[in-house]
């Protein structure tokens, strides 16, 4: 049995069993087959954010991260799952056994993630692809939900009464295009599958929802890592005949190439890197983005990984591991992390907004950038500490206002211009080696933002802020912001008088369908700005927002599944478009 014409033509079982009394190992339907392998104690679920293992024993805590709007709305979930541990390859029917302990009535929900291709994270949106999730409610029910890849929320989600606690089994049967749903053996109704694992693979998350006493408690600034529950067992076999293959996470390291831009940007004769923004889920989950990605650039920029709601989702939890395993990819490839952002308007959870005292605001950042700058000590050579600190408010630049972001930002909220100066001071106590970074975009043109943002930085050096440099972020998203590189190289000499750095930091220039030689003006574009940072002493990078339209974040999410768009320099399919050979010219008559 197999895939062909995008068809799903297999039979697959999944079976979870968990016991829904201590001591109690039945396996429940569809069960029955080939030998056990064993996921949790012969495979790394070390790397599995929200969780501790102890003695082949997973403790699964709440870490409630959740994807805000730009505007600071809504509160998507965005659970994690296990990217640099096990998976399954399967071509026919098999079985996955979990067994859960700690859940039920005394606590929040208990859940165990089967996604049949894992999500894809736009830049704060996050895009759901087929899934299954099936748990313990904090009232004894089992529930299903199922997503089918066309839409946030499940297409299919149903509870079944269990009376489940303590330590519990369940067992879920996919056999055609239904899931056979049970508890101990006992069958407790179907789902309708949609061909949630139609490729062939399982990926694992697992979660943890907090009960409302301990979010109450911490609202109160006491410990809420105590609520959770425990993996005790996880194991997968093959049903009917069919094969089933545990994958382990890919070698990180990748194979260089000497005709690369990273191999350009060795030969400029200063230093110089050519860098991304790279994203962990198809760094793992994609081999061709991950060669390229190792391959072509010198330095990553974490796209969301190290943003606040994604490592500090509550209040005193942080959890590194998406971050670290980029920053292992970078190590393992000799590439520099360009780390983004420790200070920022947007990208919060949402307790970061709840306080408006201002010196608990003022104490919530330093604590978040002494912690998280300290974490990463010498593991990243440059921090964005501050992050679009500009107002988009025209008023903001009239009547002697400074032109600094006022709306949405806690931060100046609570402390001024001051934030500012503080930031950048706790950054560099905890990481007094790596350069510090003011990212802004709209700044490469002439007007009234790059006026004040030049009075800012100005302003900072006099006050011995030890800020290094500035990023532009260079979004070209529509034909009026295509810059003549000439304006954008006075800039730089304007910060080279202020001894200041600068840096193309997020790189991309959306083209329509329509738009006569829209691909030569997208390789016009970046080889342009390209050419004045290999050619100005104090630019010391260039970066583009990702370098495949297959996972790029100019996206139209107002459609579902996003339709790509057209906006870096390595298609959908992962082709080089001109403006790859253009950047590649360019470092070659530099």
């Amino acid at each position: 049995m197999g895939l062909g014409g995008g068809t799903w033509q297999r039979l697959t079982a999944v079976v979870l069993v968990m016991a829904v009394a201590a001591g109690c190992t039945g396996q429940g339907e569809g069960a029955g087959g080939g030998n056990d392998e064993d996921l949790l104690r012969n495979h790394d679920w070390t790397q599995m954010p929200g969780t501790t293992a102890r003695n082949g024993i997973l403790r699964v805590g709440a870490l409630d991260r959740r994807i805000v709007e730009q505007d600071s709305s809504g509160g998507r979930p965005n659970p994690p799952l296990n990217l640099a541990g096990p998976h399954l390859r399967s071509d026919g029917d098999f079985t996955v056994t979990a067994r859960m302990s700690g859940v039920g009535d005394d606590g929040g929900g208990s859940w165990l993630r089967l996604y049949g291709r894992v999500p894809v994270i736009y830049d704060e949106w996050r895009q759901e692809r087929p899934s299954l999730r099936v748990g313990v409610t904090a009232g004894g029910q089992v529930e299903v939900q199922v997503w089918d890849g066309e839409g946030d929320e499940p297409a299919t989600s149903k509870a079944f009464d269990c009376g489940c606690s303590g330590t519990v089994t369940l067992a879920v049967s996919s056999i055609g295009d239904t899931f056979r749903v049970a508890a101990d053996g006992r069958r407790l109704g179907t789902v309708q599958d949609p061909g949630v694992f139609a490729e062939g693979t399982v990926w694992f998350g697992l979660e943890a929802e907090a009960e409302a006493e301990a979010e109450a408690e911490a609202e109160a600034g006491e410990d809420e890592r105590r609520e959770g529950w425990r993996l005790t067992q996880l194991s997968a076999r093959a049903e009917s005949g069919d094969s089933l293959r545990v994958i382990k996470a890919p070698q990180l390291r990748q194979e260089r190439s000497d005709d690369s831009l990273r191999a350009r940007a060795a030969d400029v004769g200063r230093p110089f890197d050519v860098g991304t923004a790279l994203a962990e889920n198809p760094l793992v989950t994609d081999s061709r983005y991950r060669a390229l990605a190792g391959s072509q650039f010198s330095m990553l920029t974490p796209e969301n990984a190290f943003k606040p709601q994604f490592l500090h989702p509550r209040r005193g939890v942080y959890d590194y591991r998406d971050a670290d395993l980029l920053v292992r990819f970078a190590r393992a490839n000799d590439m520099k992390v360009h780390a983004h952002t420790l200070v920022w308007h947007e990208a919060l959870p949402d307790w970061m907004r709840e306080n408006d005292d201002p010196e608990e605001v003022r104490r919530t950042m330093l604590r978040h950038i002494a912690t998280v700058a300290g974490h990463f000590k010498g593991k990243v050579a440059e921090w964005d500490v501050v992050n679009e600190p500009m107002s988009d408010d025209e008023e903001s630049y009239t009547d002697g206002d400074l032109g600094l972001r006022s709306e949405q930002s806690p931060w100046f909220e609570a402390m001024g211009e001051e934030y500012i100066d503080e930031a950048f001071r706790a950054a560099h106590r905890a990481d007094p080696k790596a350069r510090l970074f003011l990212n802004e975009y709209g700044v490469e043109e002439e007007g009234e933002r790059w006026d004040a943002l030049y009075d800012l930085v100005k302003r900072l050096k006099e006050r011995g802020v030890p800020v290094d440099g500035v990023g532009f972020q260079n979004h070209e998203y529509a034909p009026g912001d295509r810059i003549d590189p000439e304006t954008f190289r006075s800039h730089m000499r304007d910060l080279a008088e202020l001894g200041v750095q600068a840096r193309v930091s997020e790189m991309d220039v959306p083209v329509g369908e329509d738009e006569e030689d829209g691909r030569q003006t997208q390789a016009d574009e970046m080889a342009g700005k390209l050419r004045v940072c290999l050619e100005e002493p104090n630019c010391t990078s260039f970066s583009t927002w990702g370098f495949t339209d297959r996972y790029g974040s100019t996206a139209d999410i107002r459609t579902y599944p996003p339709r790509t768009a057209d906006s870096l320099p390595w298609d959908a399919a992962l082709r080089p478009k001109p403006a790859y050979e253009r950047l590649l010219e360019t470092f070659d008559e530099a």
